[in-house]
């Protein structure tokens, strides 16, 4: 949806002047730009691109349809979105911004939290949820399409280990820009250099590959999406004069090495979308199987919708999974939460 808070905060991203809407049309007040929003969302991308682009704009990485609908969350979005929850104290008063939103799910689960809520992302793969529910913006984080001080608080989950150390830079010095004097913002991603627990990850890692030589599922996807990591931090005293030569202060880290997350998540979760896949291309003789992919993962979204017994058994994983921050959270490791407060 395009809502009147929403242009309140946005900008036209060549010049830098406020919107204005005139019916259906949304134009810029300096230069003249029209900008389309057709699909329920605001295109806001630059005229200028950048030479460094995300493979999350290529739908391969999209085939599996995952982005399309927003199921309740689970696993290791559930942890994601619970440590954000945290981390943040969202209320009524604070207007935010998801920063990388995605499909727009983590917009879906906390709409209502905030007095506005908007996200942004580079990738124009939303869920209809989002795009009902929520103010999204098609925008890139090197150039926000938004106003100085628009926001109270804002958050980045999994996007920042997909950036070169410029653009790594360029995203940190555009967030702080759009966030008021003492903002807060909340970012999941991780350093090069691992802990110990680390070791606990790649044992599972490699039984994943080992069961996936059986046959047994299928870890094709998963590698399609971590190829675009770039990893641009090295450790954690890095980090913290990254964001220090961005404006901001790190106030708070909690480590998060998946130990048991990994063995649920890339073995048993992967066992049985390879079983539904199955079944789904049992059922349609002479699907291709991507529409088989589709199919199982769509009837896996709506499983967990239903809140019957699969989401009651992916609760009961996603709480085992939280053990990770208990045995783990104080250890150094590669993955890991932190609040960054913006030094006025």
């Amino acid at each position: 949806m395009i809502s009147a808070p929403l242009l309140e905060v946005v900008q036209c991203p060549d010049c830098g002047r406020r919107l204005e809407r005139t019916g259906d049309r949304v134009s810029c007040t300096g230069c003249g730009r029209v900008f389309d929003h057709a699909g329920g969302y605001l295109d806001l991308r630059p005229l200028e691109t950048f030479a460094e682009q995300t493979k999350y704009l290529d739908h391969e990485l999209h085939a599996d349809a995952r982005h399309a609908t927003v199921s309740p969350p689970v696993l290791g979005s559930k942890i994601r979105n619970d440590m954000l929850r945290r981390f943040l104290a969202l209320d009524r008063s604070d207007r935010a911004i998801d920063l990388g939103c995605g499909s727009g799910r983590t917009l879906v689960w906390n709409a209502g939290a905030t007095g506005v809520l908007v996200g942004v992302d580079v990738s124009p793969f939303f869920a209809r949820e989002a795009i009902d529910r929520s103010d999204v913006v098609l925008g890139d984080l090197r150039r926000l399409p938004i106003r100085a001080s628009a926001f109270t608080k804002a958050w980045s989950l999994d996007v920042l280990e997909h950036l070169s150390p410029q653009a790594l830079g360029d995203v940190l010095g555009e967030a702080n820009r759009v966030l008021a004097d003492h903002g807060a913002m909340f970012v999941y991603t991780h350093v090069r250099k691992n802990g110990w627990p680390a070791g606990g990850v790649r044992l599972v890692n490699r039984v994943a590959r080992f069961c996936e030589r059986l046959g047994l599922l299928d870890l094709r996807q998963e590698r399609l999406r971590k190829s675009d990591h770039v990893n641009p931090i090295a450790d954690h005293d890095e980090l913290a004069r990254v964001v220090a030569s961005r404006g901001f202060r790190l106030e708070r880290v909690v480590y998060y090495s998946p130990v048991i997350g990994a063995f649920v998540e890339n073995v048993l979760v992967r066992i049985a979308e390879r079983w539904l896949t199955k079944r789904a291309a049992a059922r349609t003789p002479g699907a291709t199987t991507e529409d088989a992919v589709r199919d199982a993962r769509a009837s896996a979204q709506a499983r967990v919708t239903r809140r019957g017994a699969t989401y009651r058994a992916l609760v009961a994983l996603t709480a085992l999974m939280k053990l990770d921050l208990v045995l783990f959270g104080r250890i150094k490791s590669g993955p890991f939460f932190a609040l960054l407060r913006k030094v006025p």
